[in-house]
């Protein structure tokens, strides 16, 4: 697999930090993901890590919006972003 380009990761690092902002939100993505805390930390630029995290706001249409809104980018974007970190 190709490394994912640089602005492709700085949307999803974009993401992750919007999303983990919120305890909530943060504990739903852990327990809808099985990711641990450890694994964030160990592992935040791995494709799958990162593509794990978008998908995740796309299962969730509301946090998909606000999470575009915050971080400046189109919700479309975010899901073609994380189609291509999985690919």
């Amino acid at each position: 697999m190709n490394e994912p380009d640089q602005e492709r990761v700085t949307t999803a690092l974009s993401a992750l930090a919007w999303t983990i902002s919120d305890d909530r939100r943060a504990e739903r993505l852990l327990a809808l993901t099985g990711l641990t805390p450890d694994d964030l930390r160990s592992r935040v630029t791995e494709p799958a890590v990162l593509a794990a995290v978008l998908e995740f706001l796309e299962a969730h249409e509301p946090d998909l919006i606000a999470c575009a809104e915050a971080i400046g980018q189109k919700p479309a974007d975010i899901v073609a972003t994380a189609r291509s970190l999985s690919a």
